[in-house]
């Protein structure tokens, strides 16, 4: 599938990545419309981190095509990619330690002209991301000393104090206890800028995403809304698990019970 270039949103075209001659990623073709979150889903190994990855510029496609806004993401600088996108990875272990404020700070960097310092106004973005993602009081602590999840928020307000137009997300939830995936979820929809993400958690997805792919064996067997997407056969047929699909009496939405083998 061809996608056409629209000024404005996400759109990648016919991605093929191949690692070790093996296509990881095999011909996907996916939208986020401006404003939209849209989700990856899929089993482990499935090809979404690796996708994600080629979007971000880390692994760079066999082919294929990634615009934002009109911009040709894979023959853009990565400074100016910056300037627009924001990425929350899956691992976020660093070489040298820096305090939590230094950490999110870096997210002002884009924006910088070269050897410029940090503003009064850079201060209160990194402030106010912090306060979205509950870590005030948190600005000296050694980012080394965090546990997982408290680092994986860390890592989110950086990308928030980017101020991105867009947002690449892989398993953002990981590691986090529930209170904080329902909070970062919350956050990042309520911040109205196109997201996708890579989502473990199926019924996670059925809550906050506007729009669904699921991927198997490194191609989109199905995309649409979360209702239509998140059917029980398709649900047997791509994790290969018994399960019954049906609507939560109390909150109205999607839910998914997994039977025992």
């Amino acid at each position: 599938m061809v996608l056409e270039v629209n000024r404005m949103g996400f759109e990648a075209s016919n991605i093929t990545v191949s690692l070790s001659n093996i296509n990881i990623v095999n011909d996907i073709s996916l939208r986020v419309k401006e404003g939209q979150f849209v989700g990856l889903i899929g089993p482990n190994g499935c090809g979404k981190s690796t996708l994600l990855k080629s979007i971000y510029k880390v692994v760079k496609p066999k082919q294929g095509k990634v615009y934002l806004n009109g911009m040709d993401l894979l023959n853009t600088d990565p400074k100016t990619v910056s300037r627009m996108m924001g990425v929350v990875g899956q691992f976020n272990e660093i070489s040298f330690d820096f305090t939590v404020q230094e950490m999110v700070l870096m997210g002002r960097t884009p924006h910088k002209k070269f050897l410029e310092g940090d503003t009064e106004d850079d201060y209160e973005i990194v402030q106010r991301a912090l306060d979205q993602v509950s870590l005030s009081g948190y600005e000296t602590r050694s980012y080394s000393s965090l546990s997982g999840g408290e680092k994986q928020r860390v890592i989110l307000a950086r990308a928030l104090a980017q101020q991105p137009t867009f947002l690449v997300m892989d398993e953002p939830t990981n590691h986090l206890d529930i209170k904080y995936q329902l909070q970062i979820l919350s956050v990042v929809k309520k911040l109205s800028v196109g997201t996708l993400a890579a989502l473990h958690d199926l019924e996670l997805a059925a809550d906050y995403c506007d729009y669904l792919y699921m991927v198997k064996q490194g191609s989109v067997v199905a995309c649409g809304t979360p209702i239509e997407v998140l059917t029980k056969k398709r649900i047997s047929d791509v994790y290969d698990v018994t399960c019954e699909v049906y609507t939560n009496p109390i909150t109205g939405g999607l839910s998914i019970a997994y039977l025992s083998f």
